[in-house]
C-alpha cells in the first residue's frame, strides 16, 4: 500500500477542527491549504488550536475559478446536519442550509482542477435525502467512485453512540484497496481493518441472530473522564484528580452526599418547560470545579420521570419495549428511520457509571435541556445489577448525578490533550461545538482508508 502524499487540501465547515485533528491522528501527508466556515466563534477555537483563522465569508459565493487557485487534491465537507435529522423538518435540499453544499458540489463539474479525493460527513438520515441523490448523481458525472458508510464510535472500541454517515470517493486512476465495496452503503469497518490495527466488536450484530451486546470490547467510560472515581467504605464519592477534591463525606461522619448543593431546591422554572437554568457560569468560586456539573435536585425532581439508568452495557430501561428498533438501529441503520415513533426513546435521559461501556451522543443542547441531549454520569456506588425497575425520584437523588464536563465529552469525541478552548468560549459554547463536531477517532480510521493507494 503506498500513502497519497504532499496532498493539498481543502477542510469545508471546519468547526472547531475535527478533520484537521483526524488528519493528523491518521498521519496524512498533506497540507490543508485553506479552511472554511461561517461560524465565528468556531473560527476563534480553529485559530486558537491551529494559528490561523478559517476564511469566514460565505461559501456560496465562492466561484470554480477561486477554487482552482487552491489546486487541492482533497475536499473534506461536514455540511449542516440540521435539514435531515429526525428531530428537525426534514426539508432535505429545500432547507437554506443545505444550499451552500449543493452550490459546492455544482461547481466542481466547472473546475480546471476539480479535487480527486472527497470526503463527506453527516447525520444518519443524509443517506436517505434528496441532497445524498443530487451528490451521488454530480460525484457519478465527473468520474468519482464512492464508498458510503455509517459508523459508530462504538465500533472502534470507544464507549460513545454517534453513529454518522460517511462518503469517501475517488477519481480515477486513484482507487479503494476493497473495491468490492465500491458504490454500496456499508454498515461495518471491515473494509478498513486490513490497514489499521483496529479489531471490530467482538459483540458483532449478527442479522441471522438478533441483537447481541454492541460494545463488549468498548473502554470503559471511566477512562475518559477528567476525574478517577473512588468509593469508600460508606459508598461516598472521592476523587484523585489535579483539584486535590477531598473526600464526600464530612468529618464527623454525616451523611453530605452529592445530593447536597447540587443546586438550589427552591429553583424556579422561568425558562419555559424541559431548559434548564443555567447556573453553571454564575458559580461559587469557592467550590470543586466539578460541584459545578451537578445536576440540580430541582430538576430531578421535574424531570426524574424522563431518566432511564442504562443497564446490560448501557442499553435505557426501556429496553424491553424497543428491543426490535435497537436491533433495527444496529442491524439495519438506514431503517431507523422507518420505526414506530411511539417506540423510539426520544426524550430520555440515560444515567450512565464509570463503568459503563457506552453513553449517548452529547447533541449541542446538552446541559440547556434535560432530555434527549446526551447521558449523565452517576457518581454514586449503587446496584449495577441490570434490573429492569425504573428508578423512583428519591432513588435519582442519591446517585449524585453530574453532566460531563466539555473536557470529558471532548475525550469521547478523540480530540487531544493538547485541544483548548479559548478562554472568552463559554461553557454553554463549548458544548454546542462539540456537539457539532465528530469522532475524530472513527474519521482518522476513515482517512488512512482514502488516502492509501494500492500498490
Amino acid at each position: 500500500m503506498e500513502e497519497v502524499v504532499n496532498c493539498r487540501i481543502l477542510e469545508f465547515y471546519s468547526g472547531i477542527g475535527g478533520m484537521r485533528y483526524s488528519l493528523m491522528k491518521a498521519g496524512i501527508k498533506g497540507e490543508v491549504v485553506e479552511a472554511f466556515d461561517i461560524n465565528d466563534t468556531a473560527n476563534d477555537v480553529y485559530q486558537h488550536n491551529f494559528n490561523h483563522r478559517p476564511f469566514q465569508g460565505n461559501i456560496q459565493t465562492l466561484t470554480a475559478l477561486e477554487l482552482d487557485k487552491y489546486r487541492a487534491d482533497a475536499w473534506l465537507l461536514s455540511p449542516p446536519c440540521q435539514p435531515y435529522t429526525r428531530q428537525g423538518l426534514q426539508k432535505h435540499s429545500a432547507d437554506a442550509r443545505a444550499f451552500s453544499f449543493i452550490k459546492i458540489l455544482e461547481l466542481i463539474p466547472h473546475m480546471l482542477q476539480p479535487p480527486q479525493m472527497l470526503f463527506v460527513e453527516n447525520v444518519v438520515g443524509f443517506e436517505t435525502s434528496d441532497t445524498h441523490e443530487q451528490m451521488l448523481e454530480i460525484l457519478r458525472k465527473i468520474g468519482l467512485i464512492t464508498q458510503e458508510y455509517i459508523l459508530s464510535p462504538l465500533q472502534f472500541g470507544i464507549p460513545y453512540s454517534r453513529p454518522r454517515y460517511f462518503c469517501l470517493a475517488k477519481r480515477e486512476p486513484l482507487s479503494f484497496h476493497n473495491p468490492s465495496y465500491n458504490n454500496k452503503l456499508v454498515f461495518t469497518p471491515d473494509p478498513l481493518i486490513m490497514l489499521e490495527s483496529i479489531k471490530p466488536m467482538d459483540g458483532q450484530l449478527s442479522q441471522d441472530n438478533g441483537l447481541e451486546e454492541p460494545n463488549i470490547s468498548c473502554q470503559p467510560i471511566k477512562n475518559f473522564l477528567e476525574i478517577e472515581p473512588l468509593f469508600n467504605q460508606h459508598g461516598a464519592l472521592s476523587f484523585i484528580n489535579e483539584y486535590d477534591v477531598s473526600m464526600v463525606d464530612s468529618e464527623d461522619g454525616s451523611d453530605n452526599t452529592w445530593n447536597e448543593g447540587c443546586g438550589p431546591k427552591d429553583m424556579e422554572s422561568t425558562t419555559g418547560p424541559n431548559k434548564i437554568v443555567e447556573e453553571i457560569e454564575r458559580s461559587d468560586a469557592n467550590k470543586s470545579p466539578l460541584d459545578n456539573y451537578c445536576v440540580p435536585i430541582s430538576l430531578i425532581e421535574r424531570w426524574g420521570s424522563a431518566m432511564g439508568i442504562l443497564i446490560y452495557h448501557c442499553f435505557t430501561s426501556r429496553f424491553p419495549l424497543f428491543r426490535d428498533v435497537i436491533a433495527c438501529i444496529f442491524n439495519y441503520p438506514c431503517a431507523f428511520h422507518d420505526c414506530p415513533e411511539k417506540k423510539l426513546p426520544q426524550h430520555e435521559t440515560d444515567i450512565v457509571f464509570p463503568d459503563s461501556k457506552r453513553c449517548c451522543c452529547f447533541t449541542k443542547s446538552y446541559h440547556r435541556y434535560v432530555k434527549g441531549t446526551g447521558s449523565v454520569l452517576a457518581t454514586s456506588e449503587v446496584s449495577q445489577n441490570g434490573s429492569l425497575k425504573k428508578p423512583d425520584i428519591c432513588s435519582l437523588k442519591h446517585l449524585g448525578l453530574r453532566y460531563f464536563t466539555p473536557r470529558e465529552v471532548a475525550n469521547l469525541h478523540s480530540f487531544p490533550e493538547d485541544f483548548h478552548f479559548p478562554p472568552h468560549i463559554s461553557i454553554r459554547q463549548q458544548y454546542a461545538l462539540l456537539g457539532n463536531s465528530m469522532s475524530i477517532t472513527v474519521v482518522a480510521s476513515l482517512f488512512r482508508y482514502m488516502f492509501a493507494q494500492p500498490s
